[in-house]
């Protein structure tokens, strides 16, 4: 299989995150290679997480999404200029956001966050199937790190 990448900046407008999750979708997509729905509905919804926070988080800066595929995986990466990290858990039963870290450690099969010089960045890897007709049916059981 062929590797291919993505990238893109995103402003930190909450407009934006619709139009950067239709771009990497469509790039995804369009990457002569069979993912299978299964890996492209789970990247779509990583990448709307990862994308939201971010936007939502970041202080002044763009915010940057790549994508890359390579023989076993497709990453997922979104880094802004907020460096505060993220915990992962459950907010309060009446809060209106604080699932989406939680959401991705359920469907990525690897994820982490990283500190850069300037803030922080969001990763999260999905698994590809070794046999396209079998897609991945259960991330939960995979292992995860952060």
């Amino acid at each position: 299989m062929k590797a291919h990448q993505f990238a893109l900046f995103v402003s930190a407008t909450p407009t934006a995150v619709t139009a950067a999750r239709h771009r990497a979708v469509d790039a995804i997509e369009g990457w002569d290679t069979v993912l299978g729905n299964e890996v492209v509905h789970t990247a779509e919804l990583v990448i709307s997480e990862f994308v939201t926070n971010a936007v939502r988080h970041a202080e002044a800066g763009p915010v940057s999404l790549s994508v890359r595929l390579d023989e076993q995986s497709l990453r997922i990466e979104v880094c802004d200029d907020c460096p505060e990290l993220p915990r992962p858990g459950l907010p309060d039963p009446r809060s209106e956001s604080g699932r989406g870290l939680f959401l991705v450690a359920a469907l990525a099969d690897r994820y982490g966050v990283e500190p850069t010089a300037v803030g922080k960045c969001c990763w999260a890897e999905i698994a590809l199937p070794t046999n396209p007709d079998h897609p991945i049916v259960s991330p939960l059981v995979a292992q995860r790190s952060c």
